[in-house]
């Protein structure tokens, strides 16, 4: 098992990518802390982990809150003693194109998506110091890189998190901190699941393997990126689309 005893903090774990991301390291021998804005999802994620025999800690938190990030980090440290990885998964997306968009939107996808990011890695970085190792990995999307219709905020928080990856990467490699940021492409997630039929194939068509992601395509690659296989990948921006042309 490729994680074997590592301890890693994965926000966003109620669903999705976040929950694949959990179940996948869970499997790899982690010990996980799922974090999540609902105290349903967070209870749903941990009891799947535990039903597998893995080990987890289940926090309420909003990334956008220092208070639940700090109590959570402390919850963290009292149970397992260390932090491995941090998984900045939690993200929104409030759509609209540029003539339209409300102040109140973009502030609040930046918020989430780009200040949620370096309050978590704050939170822990100086543990991660310490330790003389650790791994930040952080949700940015294909969309950071080459943009996309109507997405304004959203294609400038996922843009920042590569800022952030290139800066940390220089900043904290050296104390044997790494950060690798990881664009996922079209992921079957629940935020598809009101998409139509007729524009899931639209995107399926700009997909040359064919088909839409699976949340344990990204789950995988993160679990790669996590384990001291990957120990020379730092400040990477790693595109995970199946070639999507956009």
């Amino acid at each position: 098992m490729r994680l074997k005893d590592k301890v890693s903090i994965i926000t966003g774990a109620g669903r999705g990518i976040g929950q694949a991301t959990a179940l996948k390291f869970a499997r790899e021998g982690a010990k996980v802390v799922a974090c999540d804005v609902s105290q349903a999802a967070v209870d749903e994620t941990v009891g799947l982990v535990r039903a597998e025999g893995g080990e987890a800690l289940g926090c309420i938190v909003d990334v956008t809150k220092r208070a639940d990030i700090d109590a959570m980090v402390q919850a963290t440290m009292d149970r397992f003693g260390r932090v491995d990885t941090l998984v900045n998964n939690a993200g929104i997306v409030m759509d609209a194109q540029l003539r339209k968009m409300s102040d109140a939107a973009f502030d609040r996808v930046i918020d989430v998506n780009l200040k949620g990011v370096y309050n978590c890695a704050r939170a822990v970085v100086e543990i991660m110091v310490a330790q003389g190792s650790g791994v930040i990995l952080n949700a940015s999307s294909v969309v950071g890189l080459y943009g996309n219709f109507g997405q304004t905020n959203y294609v400038a928080s996922k843009a920042g998190v590569i800022g952030f990856v290139k800066t940390w990467a220089r900043e904290l490699g050296p104390k044997g901190v790494r950060a690798v940021a990881v664009c996922p492409g079209v992921i079957h997630t629940p935020i598809l699941d009101t998409v139509p039929e007729k524009v899931l194939e639209s995107m399926r068509q700009r997909i040359p393997m064919g088909r839409i992601g699976k949340p344990e395509d990204i789950a995988n690659v993160y679990a790669f990126l996590a384990s001291d296989e990957a120990s020379y990948i730092n400040g990477a921006v790693i595109e995970v689309t199946g070639g999507v042309i956009l």
